[in-house]
């Protein structure tokens, strides 16, 4: 019912809170499986992980601007949020209350996006053990492998894509 890559992001975002890594999973997912509207419900995710991913680095306006595009798009699909297995009553509320965190600098809290679909609900849990983490767990804001993940990776492919994307839009000139 749940594409596993949606699984895999919730796990990760509810259970270790690698930011970088959800919007990896999912940024993959979108590019493989839809047009790559930027209006996808799927970019809208991405975007409230990268969100996430800034507000604990201290990256207040990174946060913000990502969370109000992600806020924009989710509402645009509001009744998709339902079908996504979450809880509008209480996310768009808990969306509200992460701008204003961003927007006046409070510092970082992990949040657990409220799901609704008890069986979306299990096989996240499975997901968590079976990569090894538990769900609900705070974010461990002394492991730098996840908390400074963009400066720590391999940028090789991101490089290629760029400059292959540039000399494509050169030659269409």
């Amino acid at each position: 019912m749940y594409p596993a890559q949606y699984i895999e992001f919730l796990a990760h975002f509810n259970g270790d809170r690698d930011y970088f890594e959800c919007h990896e999973i999912l940024e993959e997912y979108w590019k493989e499986t839809t047009d790559r509207s930027k209006d996808s419900i799927w970019v809208g995710f991405i975007l409230l992980a990268v969100s996430r991913y800034h507000h604990r680095r201290r990256n207040y306006n990174g946060a913000k601007r990502t969370l109000e595009k992600a806020i924009k798009i989710f509402t645009l699909h509001d009744h998709e949020s339902i079908l996504m297995g979450l809880n509008v009553d209480i996310f768009f509320p808990m969306l509200s209350n992460l701008l204003v965190q961003a927007e006046t600098e409070e510092r970082y809290q992990s949040i657990t996006l409220p799901i609704s679909d008890p069986a979306l609900y299990e096989a996240c849990i499975k997901e968590c053990h079976h990569k090894g983490f538990n769900w609900g767990e705070d974010s461990n804001i002394e492991n730098e492998s996840i908390i400074h993940r963009h400066k720590l990776r391999d940028r090789t492919i991101v490089i290629e894509e760029r400059m292959e994307a540039l000399k494509n839009k050169k030659g269409n000139e």
